[in-house]
């Protein structure tokens, strides 16, 4: 009678464990679907922030045909001397 008792505690204490072990896993694989998920959004953002340089930088005017410009108006008598130096300095600056 005791080795009947003993093996259906050993098949009861398996089933457990396979159960057990089965949570573990079913909690694992969560854990991976949500840091892939997390990971895709991260990517997400980064190609994001990218687009939105890159239409930033294209938006961008030419340093040169700004100074152009301020020559004309300097040309006009809108712009002195002065202004005219400040401005371009400012433009090559940023260059």
């Amino acid at each position: 009678m005791q080795i009947m008792g003993l093996l259906g505690a050993a098949v009861v204490g398996g089933m457990v464990g396979r159960r057990s072990a089965r949570r573990q896993m079913e909690g694992m694989q969560k854990q991976a679907q949500a840091q892939q998920a997390a990971q895709a959004q991260q990517a997400q953002q980064v190609q994001a922030q990218a687009q939105a340089q890159q239409a930033q930088a294209s938006t961008k005017t030419d340093p040169m045909q700004e100074i152009a410009k301020l020559g004309d108006l300097k040309a006009k008598g809108l712009l002195t001397e002065e202004e005219f130096q400040k401005m371009k300095a400012n433009l090559i600056a940023k260059m």
